[in-house]
């Protein structure tokens, strides 16, 4: 049904107000890049050339208010049964990414806004995004190999290796049996995330919430009913991810996390049942070949930088022990392998 000129303009002043005066300054800021709702009712900003930085509490009410005005404008709902939005926001054409729950535990959205100015080259050049030389900091196989000699050049223990992965953004798969620790561990993790890269956004998505985020700037995400985990997988694309963490991956979205992973969003970490660390690469493998019948044995190695095996050990007080600590540098498909060092 056709909307008069009228009813646009009433729609986009209701949406102004339930908006509210701190998101309006930001979409009208020409730096703002990103505006963020967490579930928690934090509002965060990502402006051009700077870090994350906290606007303040938002009421939840204007936000699911706003959601509302925003889907009613596409002729949609965003409700319990269909609790994921994607559109442009009426005012400005700002991409928007609405999730309400039971998704999430409180209405958030991301707004990802419209560039509002052009650079040329030069302007790249002057500015120092474009220089002469190379950058010579990226490639997985020679940071692998400088990740794999400093360690062992270093004569670090298990515990040392996984806390500098951390740090350094590696990108860690925990691998385990049912009940061996996997999820305890990845808890570990995300601690360890909170003290070594408190600046970082992190977004975790689960069909179980069983993690525990102890970093400011994150967002759940729990796959329900008729919205997967693959869904939630996409949702979070849009929410701005530093780092993207899975509480265990079952299906074809392996395919896309690994994607994700791969294409500016390492140093997360996801978990899979296997009987020991390669056993978890033969593992992603298996659940790939869900999306698609193409090898994806190069992007597994591209994506994944550390497996950590953890299994039962009945005779420890904590009735855990990491078995395995395995860094992944290639796959050669010559001899159909994976060039891997245990740590």
């Amino acid at each position: 049904m056709s909307r008069t000129v009228e009813q646009d303009s009433r729609l986009q002043e209701k949406l102004r107000r339930e908006l509210g005066p701190q998101v309006l300054a930001e979409l009208e800021n020409p730096k703002t890049e990103d505006v963020l709702l967490n579930p928690d009712g934090l509002l965060w900003v990502k402006r051009a050339g700077e870090g994350f930085v906290e606007l303040g509490p938002y009421s939840q009410q204007n936000a699911l208010s706003a959601m509302g005005t925003i889907a009613a404008w596409h002729e949609t709902v965003v409700n319990y049964d269909k609790p994921i939005l994607e559109c442009e926001l009426p005012i400005d054409g700002s991409r928007f990414e609405g999730i309400v729950r039971p998704v999430v535990s409180g209405p958030s959205f991301a707004i990802r806004t419209r560039a509002t100015q052009i650079y040329s080259l030069d302007q790249y050049r002057d500015t120092g995004i474009i220089t002469v030389a190379a950058d010579t900091l990226n490639g997985k196989h020679r940071a692998a190999s400088s990740f794999v000699d400093e360690v062992k050049a270093q004569g670090l223990d298990h515990t040392a290796i996984i806390k500098k992965a951390v740090l350094e953004k590696k990108s860690i798969l925990v691998v385990g049996a049912t009940g061996s620790g996997k999820t305890t561990l990845v808890n570990a993790l995300l601690l360890e995330m909170s003290t070594a890269a408190p600046q970082d956004r992190v977004i975790i998505i689960e069909d179980t919430v069983e993690l525990q985020c102890f970093v400011k700037n994150h967002v759940q995400l729990k796959a329900f009913g008729n919205v997967s985990m693959l869904d939630c997988l996409k949702a979070s694309m849009r929410f701005k991810p530093v780092r993207i963490v899975v509480g265990e991956v079952r299906g074809s979205e392996a395919l896309t996390l690994l994607k994700a992973w791969n294409t500016g969003h390492p140093g997360g970490v996801a978990t899979v049942h296997a009987n020991d660390a390669l056993a978890g690469l033969k593992r992603l493998e298996a659940l790939i070949s869900e999306a698609t019948s193409s090898p994806q044995q190069s992007l597994i190695a591209e994506a994944i930088d550390l497996v950590v095996f953890i299994d039962e050990e009945p005779r420890l007080g904590a009735g855990r022990k990491v078995r395995e600590v395995l860094a992944v540098r290639d796959f050669d498909h010559a001899g159909m392998r994976y060039v891997v060092d245990y740590l």
